[in-house]
């Protein structure tokens, strides 16, 4: 979970207990992302919805909160379970305004608040996460499926709000379909990331690697 993916978050939550799961929320703070990775190589989660992919931003970039370069890798080498999507991978997470380093001076931030400034992806950034998401589905040993929200990655890159850029948008889509490998599932929506179908379409998904694998 992130800001920007709450509702998408929740109402997946929702769906996936209706159908009998016990859940666990990380929020994606580059601690987030590595304590649920962390419980994934123990054992203790057997399938994981990764919703918000934005450490990946924060790692390439230099953003405040990274993953560990082993983010989005270790469902995949384990066999588990997974079903992923492209979170808030139109920001880069910085502190306050005047934190924000003087090389970024002329991109594209948006004041959260007080405490928190989000700097847009660019295109050239988009296109290297594409590229780097691809190669890390690409080597899961376990059913794997992406979900696209082809209307906006998170609640401020949809049409109208601050962050909406379909040519950053669209060399992240470009990316994920020249580098991923034919076999792996990719749903291309067009929805956006907050719509409650979209995360119940996901939902449904995972359930459905899940209980394949169980059987």
């Amino acid at each position: 979970m992130f800001g920007v993916t709450t509702e998408c978050v929740t109402a997946a939550r929702a769906r996936l207990e209706e159908l009998g799961y016990e859940t666990l929320i990380f929020h994606q703070t580059g601690t987030g992302g590595q304590s649920m990775e962390e419980l994934v190589s123990a054992g203790y989660i057997e399938a994981v919805l990764d919703v918000t992919t934005t450490e990946l931003c924060d790692e390439l970039v230099g953003g405040v909160l990274p993953a560990w370069s082993e983010r989005l890798e270790v469902a995949g080498r384990l066999g588990v379970p997974q079903v992923v999507s492209l979170g808030a991978l139109d920001m880069v997470n910085f502190g306050p305004s005047d934190t924000v380093p003087a090389a970024f001076a002329d991109r594209t931030l948006y004041v959260h608040n007080p405490s928190v400034t989000l700097m847009r992806t660019t295109p050239e950034e988009c296109a290297e996460l594409g590229r780097r998401i691809a190669a890390k589905l690409n080597d899961a040993t376990g059913p794997t499926a992406l979900f696209v929200p082809l209307r906006g990655i998170s609640a401020i890159a949809v049409e109208g709000q601050v962050f909406h850029d379909p040519v950053a948008d669209s060399a992240l889509f470009d990316a994920l379909r020249e580098h991923l490998d034919p076999g792996v599932e990719t749903h291309w929506l067009e929805l956006e990331i907050n719509d409650p179908a979209f995360a119940r379409l996901m939902a449904d998904r995972l359930h459905e690697l899940h209980r394949a694998r169980k059987s």
